[in-house]
């Protein structure tokens, strides 16, 4: 009997110590798509390093459900064929159960049915095309806002901005057509007059055609649709110009602290739609936060100016964690159902989702907060009507 319970115990004994320990279970793989080479790299490592950011304070404060975060990076290159062979790769190859992605509207629509397809869910951080959740895809749980909500949150400061007869400078991609659309429609509510709609290649560099085409017409205010770098170009190449107009630029994508850096003269004055302000992260929903997220940013040494898009990459994370806790489990139609159950604050503001798009097939769409900033005496402030006086 002795002899049989000892060899019961060694046997125990050979299985615990063959067993994994709680610390070394295998981590809760999130996969990650973002530009991370091709003309809007900046951007996309921006989101990459803000993601870093929220899986590690994640995994300090133990991880969830007692499991490491890890996360899987694929780069896009900007293209939206590779956005739709990285969303396959993670979700055969690597077998996340839930994305983050794929910045780009054209990205994120092309990577849309490799979900479907598959079943897993993918929480987008900064696409802002409307089609992408009113197309029909369950699997689609966005944080950023559309340019719908996004004119939305600016049609309050149309008359003090003075804005009477505008013209668009977009980029010819998704985002850029949708934003013109609903720009335009919000501005024609307001009564003010539209004038030229301009595109460019999302590699062009020379804007001069279409600078040229919108001086002719005798508008007041530019409203420009791209990233950061194209940013630039156009508003030195509109100074070149002698193009005197008031600048507005959408999708929170614009990074002004970098424009200050790459435009110089040829930013001031320029006014700026974000959906986190880095200068001033008191004054976020939750400033403690935002003064934290901030704080660590500029301690790894990253650029002041991705600030701007980086808090999307941490927000990205920190839902996707929030729905997995809720879910108790990382299995892909689990973290889906928990999604619409998330209810927190990120660096943005509250993160809740509303059913959008088709009955039955609607996806997720959050309230992101909205603000504005200009840049003034080559810093970024409060714009004149929303200083405090």
């Amino acid at each position: 009997m002795k002899q049989a319970i000892r060899a019961l115990f060694v046997a125990l004994t050979v299985v615990a110590a063959l067993a994994p320990p709680a610390a070394a279970q295998e981590a809760v793989k999130i996969g990650v798509i973002q530009p991370l080479s091709g003309p809007v790299a900046a951007s996309g490592n921006y989101v990459r390093m803000g993601a870093e950011i929220g899986r590690d304070w994640i995994n300090a404060k133990g991880g969830v459900l007692g499991r490491k975060v890890e996360l899987l990076i694929e780069d896009n290159k900007s293209d939206p064929k590779e956005a739709a062979t990285a969303a396959e790769k993670l979700i055969v190859r690597d077998k996340v159960p839930v994305i983050v992605g794929a910045w780009g509207s054209s990205m994120t629509l092309a990577a849309m049915p490799k979900l479907e397809e598959y079943g897993v869910p993918m929480v987008v951080e900064t696409s802002s095309a409307a089609t992408i959740t009113k197309r029909g895809n369950p699997w689609i749980f966005r944080i950023s806002p559309p340019s719908e909500m996004e004119a939305l949150g600016l049609e309050q400061y149309v008359d003090k901005l003075g804005v009477k007869k505008v013209d668009f400078l977009a980029v010819n991609t998704d985002w850029g057509r949708g934003s013109i659309q609903a720009f335009g429609d919000m501005l024609k509510k307001k009564g003010a007059e539209v004038g030229a709609a301009e595109f460019m290649e999302q590699s062009a560099t020379d804007m001069s055609a279409q600078l040229t085409k919108i001086k002719g017409t005798g508008g007041d205010t530019l409203f420009l649709t791209t990233a950061v770098e194209q940013i630039t170009l156009v508003l030195k190449q509109s100074q070149e110009q002698r193009l005197t107009r008031k600048v507005v630029t959408t999708g929170g994508s614009s990074s002004p602290s970098q424009l200050i850096k790459q435009a110089g003269a040829a930013a001031e004055g320029t006014y700026h739609i974000v959906f986190f302000m880095p200068w001033f992260p008191e004054a976020m929903p939750d400033g403690k936060l935002a003064k934290a997220f901030v704080d660590e940013w500029t301690k790894r040494g990253h650029p002041f100016e991705g600030l701007t898009e980086g808090f999307r990459g941490h927000d990205g994370i920190a839902t996707i964690v929030e729905a997995v806790k809720i879910a108790g489990k990382d299995e892909a139609k689990a973290i889906q159902q928990a999604l619409w159950k998330v209810s927190f604050t990120g660096v943005n503001g509250p993160i809740k989702f509303e059913k959008d798009g088709p009955a039955g097939k609607e996806s997720g769409q959050s309230k992101p907060s909205i603000f504005i900033v200009q840049i003034k005496d080559g810093k970024v402030a409060l714009p004149d009507f929303l200083a405090k006086k």
